[in-house]
C-alpha cells in the first residue's frame, strides 16, 4: 500500500476550492507534524494543501493517513536556493527539485523544466521576503504563478511591507503583459510554520474536481482569488453583450460597454477598490456588517483587465483576486 496522498479527494465537483499551497511541517523546520496540519488546514476551511518542506521530500510519504476524503494533499517542495524560493507543486512522489545555484548560474531553467516536465506548477515564492535568500532575483519569465501574499513574516493580520510590494511589483507587470494576451497569476499562502499559521491567507480556486491536476490548472489559469480567511467571500464578474466572464476569464466585449460587479461579504467597512492597466479606477465603501456589492462600468478599450482589492479599515488585506481580461 502507497504512503503517499492519493492524487484526488471527495470534493464537488466543478466548484470553487481553498487552499494552502506553501506548508512546512516537522519534516524541514516547521513545528507542526502532518496529522496536525491535516487538521489545522480542516478547522480552517481548506479543502487542499501543498505539502512543502525546504529542499527535501521526506514528507511526502507521511501524508496518506491524513489526506483523502475531504481534503486533498498536493506533493510539493520549497526550493530554496541562493538567490530566492519558489515552490515546486505537484511533482512526483519522492520526486526532489535541486537548489544548489543562484541567479548567476544559468541553472534555474533546468528545474523548472523538470517541474513543467511532470506537469507540476513553479511559483515566485515571497519575492520580498526580509532576508537574503528570501529576496527573489530570478527573472519571472519560465514562473508560472507569483506569491504575491505570504503570512510568515506578519503579526495579527496577514498583510505587511513586503506583501504590498510584491504585489506592487505584480500589478505593474500585469499592466503590460495582460494587452499582449500573456499574465503571470498571483496567488497567497501562509507559509505555515506554527500553530495557528495555516490558511491565512490562502487561494480560492475554481477547479472542475478536487485533484491536483485540477487544482493546478485552475491555479494556472488564473482562475482564483486569496482570501485572508475563510470567513471572506469574493465574486467578481462581467458582463457585456449578453456573455459573462469570471475571474481569471477573458470577456469579449464586442465594443460594448462591461459591467463589472463584485459580491463580498465578511470584510466588514472594507474598501472595495477596482484595478486596471490604469491602476486604481474605482472605490468604494462595505456597509459594517461586511457583506455588500460594488459595480463600475467599462470598456476594453478602456481597460485591458480589470481586477478587485478588499482592504480593511486599516488598509491591511481582506481580499485580492486575478483579473478579468478583457478585449
Amino acid at each position: 500500500m502507497s504512503n503517499y496522498p492519493p492524487l484526488c479527494a471527495a470534493g464537488r465537483g466543478r466548484s470553487w476550492y481553498r487552499g494552502d499551497c506553501h506548508v512546512h511541517s516537522v519534516h524541514s523546520d516547521g513545528e507542526l507534524t502532518p496529522e496536525q496540519l491535516a487538521a489545522g488546514a480542516r478547522a480552517a476551511g481548506l479543502d487542499f494543501i501543498a505539502t512543502t518542506e525546504h529542499n527535501t521530500a521526506d514528507a511526502h510519504g507521511a501524508w496518506a493517513s491524513h489526506a483523502g476524503g475531504d481534503l486533498l494533499v498536493v506533493l510539493g517542495e520549497e526550493v530554496t536556493t541562493e538567490a530566492g524560493h519558489w515552490l515546486a507543486l505537484g511533482i512526483g512522489p519522492g520526486q526532489v527539485i535541486g537548489w544548489e545555484y543562484g541567479a548567476r548560474d544559468g541553472l534555474v531553467d533546468r528545474h523548472l523544466a523538470q517541474v513543467h516536465g511532470v506537469g507540476g506548477l513553479c511559483v515566485a515564492a515571497h519575492p520580498h521576503a526580509p532576508y537574503p535568500s528570501g529576496d527573489f532575483s530570478y527573472p519571472y519569465q519560465g514562473f508560472d504563478v507569483v506569491e504575491v501574499w505570504n503570512g510568515l513574516w506578519t503579526s495579527d493580520r496577514p498583510w505587511n511591507a513586503d506583501n504590498e510590494a510584491a504585489l506592487a511589483e505584480w500589478g505593474s507587470a500585469l499592466a503590460v503583459d495582460a494587452p499582449m494576451g500573456r499574465w503571470r497569476p498571483a496567488m497567497g499562502n501562509s507559509d505555515t510554520h506554527l500553530e495557528g499559521q495555516i490558511g491565512i491567507p490562502h487561494t480560492v480556486v475554481l477547479a472542475e474536481e478536487l485533484s491536483t491536476r485540477a487544482v493546478l490548472d485552475g491555479i494556472r489559469a488564473g482562475r482564483s482569488w486569496i482570501a485572508e480567511s475563510a470567513a471572506v467571500e469574493v465574486s467578481l464578474t462581467a458582463t457585456a453583450g449578453g456573455h459573462l466572464a469570471g475571474v481569471g476569464g477573458h470577456l469579449e466585449t464586442f465594443g460594448a460597454r462591461a459591467a463589472v460587479r463584485a459580491r463580498i461579504c465578511g470584510a466588514p467597512s472594507a474598501t472595495v477598490s477596482f484595478h486596471t492597466d490604469l491602476g486604481t479606477v474605482h472605490r468604494t465603501s462595505l456597509p459594517g456588517h461586511g457583506a455588500g456589492t460594488a459595480e463600475w462600468l467599462t470598456t476594453a478599450r478602456d481597460s485591458a483587465f480589470v481586477r478587485i482589492e478588499v482592504r480593511h479599515p486599516d488598509r491591511n488585506m481582506a481580499a485580492l483576486t486575478n483579473p478579468i481580461i478583457l478585449t
